[in-house]
């Protein structure tokens, strides 16, 4: 059954997805991969390596003595309004992208946490104690 038809009476639908990278291989849409030199420049094809190399080195050697553009143009940095309400575009952009733990989970975690900080307390307790025993016993 491909996955864009309908399951028929008495099938199930498959699950969906939990995981982004799940999402994405069930879409199809993963990063593609690098395209061939050929693929790219239609007029490198018949051409020996050597040509290829020299074509390619022109464009470079041209543009090495000029500077980047980041240093060429100076941004402006806009309002405080508009950069606020930009910071606070991308912090809503950015909890969307969030994992958020469903309640079991939390209860879980909130429970270990606390168990492995009520040990700590104890040994250290244990600890002070002990030392303190100790350094009364030695110089009394």
């Amino acid at each position: 059954m491909a996955e864009d038809q309908e399951p028929e009476a008495g099938q199930e639908r498959p699950s969906r997805p939990s995981t982004a990278a799940a999402r994405r291989e069930r879409r199809g849409t993963a990063r593609p991969a690098a395209r061939e030199d050929a693929e790219t420049k239609p007029a490198a094809r018949g051409k020996s390596p050597a040509a290829k190399a020299k074509s390619d080195a022109t464009p470079a050697a041209d543009r090495k003595g000029r500077p980047t553009p980041a240093r060429d143009r100076k941004e402006s940095r806009g309002s405080i309004f508009g950069r606020f309400a930009r910071f606070l575009r991308e912090v809503v952009s950015e909890l969307r992208k969030v994992i958020w733990p469903t309640r079991k989970q939390m209860l879980t975690y909130t429970a270990v946490v606390l168990v492995f900080v009520a040990f700590m307390v104890a040994l250290v307790a244990g600890l002070d104690v002990a030392l303190g025993k100790g350094v009364f016993w030695l110089f009394g």
